[in-house]
């Protein structure tokens, strides 16, 4: 659904209000217009932002999508469908998107407000990511781990067993960007911990990006 253009003009100058949801998962979800953009947030975090999504839009930037072994992508947190959106608007990738989302009311907010835009097929799951990744019904050629509660990634995603269950659905050559929080100091020490700790152990050749506020960790440093 696209804004009336009188809206899209005002969002440049104060943000605009569009819709407000409460959740199991996110007692606080607003979707607000925000310079011509659709924006998503939660009390304490951004959770999508149409091309403006920066952790993600820099991580594209940075790596080399044409390598993609093929189509497949993961995106595991849909928000509203910042990903598949730059993918497709930004980087003029044609690919196939299944997209694993916990919450209904942001996949009923995506499928207002963001997934009629997107031409590429783009597959819904309503479910636990964590429990859609034991099962690895399938394997991918890029996988985005975009999962958070408001501005924490839950300590169940952090584990070697969710950590060996997404390596073991990335095909070979495949890509895994992994979103972590970095804002302040602590988000910093706590995410280079978990990158030094758990996932080079799973890992091996991992490396990592500084988006600015996030670090994005890389399945196999060879891609930056």
């Amino acid at each position: 659904m696209r804004p009336p253009r009188w809206k899209v003009w005002l969002s440049y100058f104060v943000e605009q209000h569009v819709e407000s949801m409460s959740s199991e998962y996110n007692p606080h979800l607003y979707v607000s217009l925000s310079n011509g953009r659709y924006q998503l947030c939660t009390a304490n975090a951004i959770y999508s932002f149409e091309d403006r999504y920066d952790n993600y839009r820099k991580a594209f930037t940075r790596v080399d999508l044409e390598q993609l072994p093929g189509k497949d992508v993961l995106i595991l947190g849909l928000g509203l469908g910042s990903i598949p959106l730059m993918l497709e608007k930004i980087f003029d990738q044609e690919l196939y998107y299944t997209a694993v989302e916990i919450d209904e009311a942001i996949i009923e907010l995506a499928s207002k407000y963001a997934i009629p835009e997107i031409m590429s097929p783009v597959e819904l799951i309503c479910t636990d990511a964590l429990a859609y990744v034991a099962q690895q019904p399938a394997t991918f050629d890029l996988i985005c781990m975009d999962v958070f509660l408001d501005d924490v990634v839950p300590e169940s995603f952090e584990q070697d067993e969710f950590l060996n269950n997404l390596k073991a659905m990335i095909n070979p050559n495949g890509l895994l960007l992994f979103n972590r929080l970095a804002a302040t100091t602590k988000d910093k020490r706590e995410s280079q911990q978990f990158f030094e700790e758990r996932f080079l152990k799973i890992f091996p050749e991992a490396a990592y990006m500084d988006v600015g506020g996030n670090y994005i960790l890389v399945n196999d440093g060879g891609w930056l």
